[in-house]
């Protein structure tokens, strides 16, 4: 259990804190950034797996036709979340990702009610209410939709349901995701570098490699997590994840002096207690499957 807390908390920790790394190439592109980072990660992952000898997995994932367009579709939706992350990041939005992180866990519900047949209870629809309240809370004071927000929890939540269908090793999935984009990824820097437009051309050495480890800022989380949830509950995986949202919150306000007004603090209030409300909830139905001896309930 001790080393599972360890692994998640290095995993949301370094989640929460990626926006410090992001807000380093605040004079880079937002898609030259993305483009380094699926080139990246695709080489990082690669070493990965052909050290661990798992090559041949990412072969045969590919291999079976089920697995082709579920792939296509994780790789397209994680790199629009990727990129629409970068680019919050680096235009002082840092407080709508945290935003977009802290109410994915209810899309992912709502999804998992609308595709997957799963029901909630008479609380954790009022859960909902609150959420969607907080959020139109949140549209009153931004003026507008809090899109930030909205795409990542979305394209977040249809990523982890589409992955959820396929059931491919972690390190594996994320191998296949990079290779379906690392052509257009590939493509794009050669062009912009090219053309003279790179903006990336007048980094010191020291951030370019800096940039090259993007790689492993986006993989080794991710490794992190596998190897918590193999040790943890789902209870404490839910627990934690709230930790990385926090974080960046927290970085948003205080270290970039983003605006935090008393209507954003309303806001957040009401998706808090939606989450509290929610989490309390699962718990308490998993506790009672428990007791019962009728196994765990979803949700």
């Amino acid at each position: 259990m001790n080393a599972g807390i360890g692994y998640g908390l290095l995993a949301y920790l370094a989640w929460g804190l990626l926006p410090l790394f992001w807000k380093t190439f605040n004079s880079v592109s937002s898609g030259e950034i993305l483009g380094h980072r699926v080139v990246w990660s695709f080489v990082f992952v690669a070493l990965l797996l052909l050290i661990g000898g798992r090559w041949k997995a990412l072969k045969s994932a590919f291999s079976e036709r089920k697995n082709v367009l579920p792939m296509v579709g994780c790789s397209l939706l994680i790199s629009l979340n990727w990129l629409i992350f970068i680019w919050a990041v680096n235009h002082d939005r840092v407080v709508e990702t945290s935003l977009g992180y802290y109410i994915n866990p209810l899309i992912s519900v709502l999804l998992g009610v609308c595709f997957l047949g799963e029901r909630l209870r008479a609380v954790q629809w009022m859960a909902m209410a609150l959420a969607t309240a907080g959020v139109a809370v949140l549209t009153l004071s931004y003026g507008s939709v809090p899109w930030v927000s909205l795409v990542l929890a979305l394209s977040f939540g249809v990523y982890g349901l589409v992955k959820k269908k396929m059931q491919l090793d972690p390190m594996v999935s994320l191998g296949g995701e990079t290779i379906v984009v690392l052509p257009v990824a590939a493509v794009y820097l050669l062009v912009v570098g090219m053309t003279g437009q790179s903006t990336t051309s007048s980094l010191s050495a020291g951030y370019q490699l800096l940039l090259a480890l993007s790689g492993v800022a986006t993989a080794m989380p991710l490794l992190w997590f596998a190897q918590a949830a193999q040790r943890l509950s789902l209870t404490t995986v839910g627990f934690l994840q709230y930790l990385a949202p926090t974080i960046s919150l927290i970085l948003g306000v205080a270290l970039y002096d983003e605006p935090f007004t008393t209507v954003h603090l309303i806001g957040f209030c009401l998706i808090w207690s939606a989450l509290l409300l929610f989490t309390l909830s699962s718990l308490k139905g998993r506790l009672a499957m428990r007791a019962t001896g009728t196994g765990v309930q979803k949700g």
